[in-house]
């Protein structure tokens, strides 16, 4: 396999997981939320992702997870879960849940908290590609897993036999340029943070983005690709620039991003939004207060 095994490409949403009051997984929120992503335009969806908060569901609702998004989903478009764990184990039986389930793709990160090399992280893969079929789409997002998948990395396991794509999410243009160059002729390449970077990544080359935005910005952070990559350059740069605002608006404050991000949905009436999981909490007071008046002040509200 390679990147020409699969046809992964344009803005792929990263969907948030909603959840009833009494902490159970809202699936008729989820499923609406993915119905509405799909109609604004958006070519497939990634969840169960870090959007979807993962780290906070047991490995019963991450397969749920799964299932409901293959049924809402009705084959209109790629549907790519998050797979990863920190054990191979645990990797493997998410993976092979999401193939019985008919998904197209595992998005796997590497092993998350305990510092791991080069030679770790590769072994992990390698040992999970040896057990699974599904396509894989490999995840660096240090931020939160610890363990980056630096340029030459990425390169290293583009050689794996499932593996087909990259969603690099480190916010590092060094280091999305640097991967790009090394793997865009055999992996598909997604930039994450498109709201800091997605118009010049896909002037580049990118093959698509995958966002936690459009949950509450569609179409326009679906139309940030499009613009970039139909030449619409004044478009593309109004886009690129209000992405820029969102992402700091819902990471200063007293904010963090996926809460904002369902407030945001909430605000806007949007199917997907309410609470987050422990330990994440819902924002109150100021910190909510000034999101609200931002998004006035963009033009949201």
């Amino acid at each position: 396999m390679d990147r020409n095994s699969v046809a992964w490409s344009g803005p792929m949403p990263a969907v948030t997981t909603p959840f009833h009051d009494d902490g159970r997984i809202d699936e008729a929120e989820f499923a609406a939320n993915i119905d509405r992503l799909m109609k604004a335009g958006a070519t497939g969806v990634v969840a169960g992702g870090c959007t979807g908060e993962f780290w906070a569901l047991s490995h019963d609702e991450r397969k749920r997870v799964f299932e409901v998004s293959k049924e809402a989903m009705a084959g209109r478009g790629t549907l790519i879960v998050g797979t990863g764990a920190v054990t191979v184990a645990e990797t493997v039986a998410l993976s092979r849940h999401a193939e019985k389930v008919g998904c197209d793709g595992a998005l796997i990160l590497p092993p998350y908290f305990v510092k791991l090399s080069d030679d770790e992280i590769y072994a992990h893969y390698a040992d999970v590609n040896a057990a699974i079929s599904l396509p894989v789409m490999l995840y660096n997002i240090p931020g939160n897993a610890v363990n980056a998948l630096s340029p030459a990395l990425v390169s290293r396991l583009a050689g794996l036999e499932r593996v087909v794509a990259v969603k690099e999410s480190s916010g590092d243009w060094n280091n999305y340029y640097g991967t790009y160059l090394a793997v865009h002729d055999r992996l598909r390449v997604f930039c994450g943070p498109s709201s800091i970077f997605g118009v010049p990544a896909v002037q580049l080359g990118a093959d698509g983005c995958v966002d936690c935005f459009p949950n509450m910005w569609a179409p326009g952070g679906l139309d940030l690709y499009f613009a970039a990559k139909k030449g619409m350059d004044a478009e593309a740069a109004k886009l690129q620039a209000l992405g820029r605002e969102l992402t700091d608006l819902f990471t200063t404050g007293g904010r963090t991003l996926y809460p904002a991000t369902k407030a945001a949905m909430d605000m806007l009436g949007f199917p997907g939004g309410g609470k987050p999981r422990a330990p994440l909490r819902s924002l109150t007071g100021e910190p909510l207060a000034g999101l609200k008046t931002e998004l006035k002040r963009l033009g949201f509200l």
